[in-house]
C-alpha cells in the first residue's frame, strides 16, 4: 500500500501539472516525505512478533519485560503513523486547490479534499496534544472519507474533462 501511494501523486502530477507546475510538484514532495515515514514505521508494528517469537535470545528478558516492549513498540507504531499523517494530510491541500483551479472535475471536490487536509491534521494534533480531546477529531474524519472516497469514486465513474487541445 505505501509504495503504491508513490503512484497516485505522480499520475495527479502529470495532470495537474498545467495548472500550477509548483503546486503539483508541492503534492508530491508531501507524499515523498510521508511513504519513507510510513516504510521505517512498519519496523515498529513488526517488532512484536519478534519480541514475542521465542527466540533464545530473548531468554535474557522476563516475561513482563517482553510484554512491555510489545506495548512500547504498538504504541511507536501509533506516534508514527500519526507523524505520517501530516504529510498525508498536507499533499491533500494542494490536490484540493489544484482539482478546484483545474475545471476537470467538479470544485466541490477540490473544496472537500482542502477541508479533508484539516481532517487529517486535527486527529494529529489531539492525538499528541489533547489526547482525552479525541471526539473533536470525528467531524473530521466523516469529511475525510467523503472526499477521498468519493473522489476516487468520481475518478473511477466519471473521470476528468481534460479539455482538448487546439492544434
Amino acid at each position: 500500500m505505501i509504495t503504491s501511494f508513490l503512484l497516485l501523486p505522480l499520475a495527479f502530477y502529470v495532470l495537474l501539472k498545467p495548472v500550477n507546475k509548483n503546486l503539483a510538484s508541492l503534492m508530491v514532495i508531501f507524499v515523498l516525505a510521508s511513504v519513507p515515514i510510513s516504510f521505517i514505521n512498519m519496523l515498529n508494528h513488526f517488532a512484536p512478533l519478534l519480541l514475542l517469537s521465542g527466540a533464545d535470545y530473548l531468554t535474557v528478558f522476563e516475561a513482563g519485560q517482553l510484554h512491555a516492549q510489545v506495548m512500547l513498540s504498538l504504541n511507536l507504531f501509533e506516534a508514527g503513523y500519526f507523524i505520517a499523517q501530516i504529510f498525508h494530510g498536507l499533499w491533500l491541500f494542494p490536490l484540493g486547490y489544484l482539482v478546484y483551479k483545474s475545471g476537470y472535475f467538479p470544485r466541490i471536490w477540490g473544496v472537500l479534499l482542502m477541508i479533508a487536509c484539516f481532517g487529517f491534521l486535527i486527529p494529529v494534533f489531539t492525538f499528541f496534544l489533547a489526547p482525552s480531546y479525541e471526539v473533536i477529531t470525528y467531524p473530521g474524519i466523516v469529511v475525510m472519507i467523503v472526499a477521498e472516497f468519493g473522489f476516487c469514486g468520481w475518478l473511477l465513474l466519471k473521470g476528468a474533462k481534460i479539455p482538448e487541445m487546439k492544434s
